[in-house]
């Protein structure tokens, strides 16, 4: 049987994408609900908090970034 190398790194890259994908996901919902029921639901709240101390220290101009980092989000999953 004979390695194939990119067979490989292309399996390891698929397996990466989808990782990421299901971590946007788990993301996503837990900003979902920590809008919805709180920022003192237990695990919801450490990411809805960990969120917006970023946004902080992004400073006035964090919903622009926040923004911007979504637009090439969109432009990256085309």
């Amino acid at each position: 049987m004979k390695f194939n190398l990119f067979y490989s790194l292309d399996r390891i890259k698929d397996f990466l994408f989808q990782a990421v994908e299901v971590l946007l996901l788990v993301v996503s919902v837990s900003l979902l609900l920590g809008v919805i029921f709180g920022p003192e639901t237990p695990f919801v709240g450490i990411v809805y908090g960990n969120l917006a101390s970023i946004l902080e220290s992004l400073g006035e101009k964090g919903i622009v970034a926040l923004v911007s980092i979504l637009i090439l989000l969109l432009v990256w999953k085309k």
